[in-house]
């Protein structure tokens, strides 16, 4: 945006010359900038027309992605964080490097609070919670007591809820002007809540939930028999879901604006709920459900979200696993493709992944161990992935422990059959040292300018 004055340019400069030194510069600038005038993201999107904020434990990205695709459709010209920067660096970054009319962030759901008072958005979509990195953000209901006084101080016209998430759902209880989202397809729930289920009691009195159907993790439709809080009604929802394996998923979208067939080019019912959030918020921002559909399925899968690229004759899928209820959702949707698989498993336990990595065996690998014909194990704690692969009933020699990433992906592809697929489980982390040795190697472009 225009204005940024010499502290601007001052980060602008330093931004140029981390990207030329190899070291990136996504955030830099921002983070420069903040320190130089704290208040640079409310001065500088007040000269947006609009602006939309995304936070969730799962699929920010991807999510943020699909909105984009939907108001570019109607000419929206975007100020966005696509590179994934989610803190105020990365947001103020965005909006010093960005020209347009309309913001788009997603934002880290330690960051919404301090961003969205500076923001002030339009529109702000709160998707789910998962537990994710506890030596860092703690328990969900930390999370939940910040989102509470997020929304309760916010200015945002239009707030969008995922009903199907009680953690999330619950706060917007007190508001009348929520867009709530969901799935109604009753065929896709599973028989009881799963190990990796997190937010299964009642936010209101502590009593267990009562779930009449569970979809994803904790994600279902529930209700509190103590104090009779529910799910609340869903007015853009999903009916007669069809997952189609790594090839992507369709569905019935219903919303206030009509219904339509939705072919999405993302797999998993997680991909599913993505896109339903997606559509509420495009709507909320008044996107035509035309654009919404057409946006839906002309989306790319961002770097890491069930994105493939071809190295050496092979495809690898990268799908990124963070944590439980994402990992399963992700051995879900592997467990749907035919035949046996080549798993590169890799974790790490950097500040970014959580020091804490035990969250892997409450990750049901057991769902995709009968259709494993080999994995390879990378990463600063390839030993621990190797572990959970043999105690999940992976045999000890279809197991091949290799630390080093790029070793590693060269053992992955060397034994896999002529022209296979090799499915890359990463941490975040590992995807972005996967995506630095796909880009060395010519065979993925960069992310930065």
């Amino acid at each position: 945006m225009r204005g940024a004055g010499w502290k601007g340019a001052a980060a602008r400069l330093a931004g140029t010359a981390s990207r030329r030194s190899g070291r990136g510069g996504t955030s830099l600038p921002g983070k420069l900038l903040l320190r130089l005038e704290p208040h640079a993201i409310g001065r500088l999107s007040r000269g947006l027309e609009r602006s939309a904020v995304i936070s969730a434990t799962n699929g920010k990205t991807t999510t943020a992605a699909m909105v984009a695709s939907i108001l570019e459709r109607g000419g929206a010209r975007l100020v966005s964080n696509r590179a994934g920067a989610n803190m105020a660096g990365g947001v103020a970054g965005a909006l010093l490097h960005g020209e347009g009319d309309t913001g788009l962030f997603e934002v880290d759901e330690f960051w919404l609070g301090p961003i969205v008072e500076e923001l002030a958005p339009s529109a702000l979509l709160l998707a789910n919670l998962f537990r994710d990195q506890l030596d860092r953000y703690g328990e969900l209901e930390s999370i939940a007591d910040r989102w509470a006084e997020v929304i309760r101080a916010a200015h945002a016209k239009g707030l969008v809820l995922n009903a199907d998430d009680p953690l999330v759902a619950d706060l917007g209880r007190e508001r009348a002007d929520v867009s709530f989202f969901g799935v109604e397809d009753l065929g896709l729930a599973t028989e009881a809540l799963q190990h990796a289920s997190d937010s299964t009691h009642c936010r209101r009195c502590g009593a267990p939930y009562a779930y009449e159907a569970v979809f994803l993790g904790h994600l279902g439709h529930y209700h509190c028999p103590n104090c009779h809080a529910g799910r609340p009604r869903p007015t853009v929802t999903a009916h007669d879901v069809r997952l189609d394996g790594v090839r992507g998923a369709r569905f019935e979208l219903r919303t206030p604006d009509g219904v339509a067939r939705v072919v999405l080019p993302l797999p998993g019912l997680y991909n599913v709920y993505n896109a339903l959030a997606a559509a509420a918020l495009a709507l909320e921002l008044g996107a035509p459900l035309a654009d919404v559909v057409a946006g839906l399925e002309s989306v790319a899968a961002a770097f890491g979200r069930a994105e493939t690229v071809a190295v050496r004759g092979h495809d690898v899928s990268i799908m990124l696993v963070k944590n439980p209820a994402g990992a399963n959702e992700v051995l879900r949707t592997l467990a749907l493709e035919d035949g046996r698989h080549d798993l590169l498993a890799i974790l790490n336990d950097q500040i970014a992944d959580g020091r804490d990595v035990s969250w892997i065996w409450d990750a049901d690998f057991e769902t995709l161990a009968p259709r494993l014909r080999r994995a390879v194990c990378a990463g600063s704690r390839a030993p621990e992935m190797a572990l959970r692969l043999k105690y999940a009933g992976v045999p000890e020699d279809a197991i091949e422990v290799e630390p080093e990433l790029p070793r590693a992906l060269d053992r992955a592809l060397d034994g896999a059959p002529e022209g296979g697929r090799v499915f890359a489980l990463p941490t975040y982390t590992a995807m972005l040292g996967l995506r630095e040795e796909l880009v060395r190697r010519g065979v993925a472009g960069s992310s930065f300018g």
